[in-house]
């Protein structure tokens, strides 16, 4: 049985995926920065794009100094819809603010 987030092979539908993705870089550009300075190990990050993700990880592609580098950060939770993608991804960015010691403004 399938549905509007995922399919037989535990993928994620593209439509999903998209929202996802635009969502995350249109409104949320600064968390993935932090996200990945701080838990994807690229202080040097100066931007960052949510490039994919899948049942195990997030992925982004971070800008540093020598370029633009892929970081895949594994989720800390099981993953299998759309909502788990949002809350795992929160709980990602809430993650890197309390390692950075920065707060939600």
């Amino acid at each position: 049985m399938t549905d509007e987030n995922t399919s037989e092979s535990a993928q994620f539908s593209p439509g999903v995926v998209a929202a996802v993705l635009a969502h995350m870089n249109d409104d949320h550009a600064d968390d993935s920065l932090l996200i990945c300075r701080v838990l994807g190990g690229r202080p040097d990050a100066v931007a960052a794009r949510m490039t994919g993700f899948d049942h195990e990880a997030a992925t982004f592609d971070a800008t540093v100094p020598e370029g633009v580098v892929g970081v895949r950060l594994a989720w800390d939770r099981p993953v299998r819809d759309r909502g788990d993608v949002r809350t795992a991804v929160v709980a990602m960015f809430l993650a890197a603010q309390e390692r950075s010691g920065t707060s939600a403004p």
